[in-house]
């Protein structure tokens, strides 16, 4: 099995947890892991080939260029004379992902990951493929419970309290995508001014 997760999750403890069960991970690396980071972003990605895909929709132009590196016998050992840079990490990921809505400003966003998986196991596309399912989950639960539901501005803080609201949060954006929602904050708008608006989506799920 392998499990994808965001930067939270990029722990020495969770990688040693899914290798003593047979597991593996793919886990983005940000600033909670700085040591890891800089050495990854040491590495030769001049030298390394990667592939590329782009694509429109919805007024905007993407492309997505991704390289691999096998951990190896790379730079990424030199930080780390006494250890490896991560528990059963195998291969480094560089994405690359530009974005330009319209006529506006091109925006560029670099990513790195680790992943415990070998050449073997997955080429640069089907880890791209993986990485970028994993944005989806993002985009469509988390950012939707951040921005429109507002969990960080919840002052439920302590004991089960804001597990629960977590689940009545995912529950409420499940009931509106089974009504036949695509926008969330749309369908919050349309709830707080219809009378029969969540009957009626109860009834639709």
């Amino acid at each position: 099995m392998l499990v994808t997760a965001d930067a939270l999750h990029c722990q020495r403890a969770h990688a040693d947890f899914l290798a003593t069960h047979a597991g593996h991970y793919l886990f983005t690396v940000k600033g909670n892991q700085p040591l890891l980071r800089q050495a990854l972003m040491r590495l030769p990605w001049a030298q390394a080939p990667g592939t590329r895909r782009r694509g429109t929709g919805h007024g905007r132009t993407e492309s997505r260029s991704i390289k691999v590196i096998d951990l190896d016998g790379t730079p990424a050992q030199d930080p780390f004379p006494a250890q490896d840079p991560f528990p059963h990490a195998r291969r480094a990921i560089k994405v690359v992902r530009r974005r330009r809505v319209g006529a506006g400003k091109t925006s560029v966003e670099i990513v790195y990951a680790v992943t415990s998986l070998d050449h073997r196991a997955a080429d640069s596309r089907l880890l791209g493929h993986w990485l970028q399912g994993h944005w989806a989950i993002e985009n469509n639960v988390h950012r939707v419970r951040d921005v429109p539901q507002r969990e960080d501005a919840s002052r439920i803080r302590v004991g089960a309290g804001p597990q629960l609201m977590a689940a009545l949060r995912n529950t409420a954006t499940n009931i509106a995508r089974l009504d036949g929602h695509t926008n969330i904050a749309a369908a919050q708008r349309t709830a707080a001014w219809s009378p029969t608006a969540i009957t009626d989506a109860l009834n639709t799920a």
